[in-house]
């Protein structure tokens, strides 16, 4: 190569490496720590951007403005991530992101049916208010959910069956009512990481109240009018219970002991 074909190369990919380093980001990483034995629904949801007067085209059984991803159950507590752009255009009309919904679904027993489900959703605003925290220096925002499982009985043998239920946590680990999820501002996310984990306790609850007394060992199941009663609400009277028939199919008189 000549003098001169060198040096053209030479700007070229000049020109190539600075518009590389001009570019703007416009994506992000989001992270999603799981339990075990937790499968994930993840979808991306993008709307019109703030002051835009275009509209989303109508469905034809497509969701264009939608992103959806799935992950597996897994033996192990794991971390899924996915590279997410914070803007879309559909058909000429341009969409910022809007939100992530999530949908667990886990597993409490061998059974096709022996499952859980909840939700969560974190919204993505254009700014946040007040005094709510944002991208901390460390490019990772942090949020952080808990799950846990609530039991009761159900049919005539009064086998025992689990409901997932899922909640936010907040910056001190304490439980809160709302759905796991939270709130972050869109253009504090380019290039950073939006690390959302979730936990589950290892303790349950009932998920009826006044149908179990607490016992050593765990919970014992109020009678009620007698043991066909399958609401069997306690009603005050602690001393006549009713065996219940355990996931792995013993029956037993002490959730979740069994003693």
């Amino acid at each position: 190569m000549n003098k001169r074909g060198w040096h053209a190369g030479f700007l070229l990919g000049m020109a190539g490496l600075t518009g590389c380093t001009l570019k703007p980001v416009d994506s992000f990483t989001l992270e999603v720590d799981l339990p075990a034995q937790f499968e994930l629904k993840t979808a991306a949801n993008y709307g019109p951007a703030t002051g835009e007067t275009c509209t989303l085209p109508r469905r034809r059984g497509k969701r264009p403005e939608r992103k959806v991803f799935f992950t597996e159950y897994k033996a192990v507590a794991s971390r899924v991530s996915y590279e997410l752009p914070l803007s879309e255009r559909v058909e000429g009309c341009p969409l910022v992101l809007r939100s992530v919904e999530f949908g667990f679904t886990a597993k409490w027993g061998v059974r096709s049916t022996d499952v859980g489900l909840d939700s969560g959703v974190i919204g993505i605003r254009d700014r946040l208010e007040g005094n709510m925290p944002g991208m901390p220096d460390s490019g990772v925002q942090e949020l952080r959910g808990e799950c846990h499982w609530l039991f009761r009985t159900a049919g005539s043998q009064h086998a025992i069956i689990k409901i997932l239920k899922c909640n936010e946590l907040d910056a001190n680990h304490q439980l809160l009512q709302t759905q796991p999820g939270g709130i972050a501002q869109r253009d504090h996310l380019r290039g950073r990481t939006l690390r959302f984990g979730m936990t589950l306790s290892d303790k349950e609850l009932p998920a009826i109240s006044d149908n179990w007394v607490a016992v050593p060992g765990g919970w014992k199941r109020c009678r009620g009018a007698n043991f066909e009663d399958r609401y069997a609400f306690c009603n005050g009277d602690f001393t006549h219970f009713k065996p219940i028939k355990m996931p792995d199919g013993r029956t037993c008189d002490v959730y979740p002991s069994c003693n």
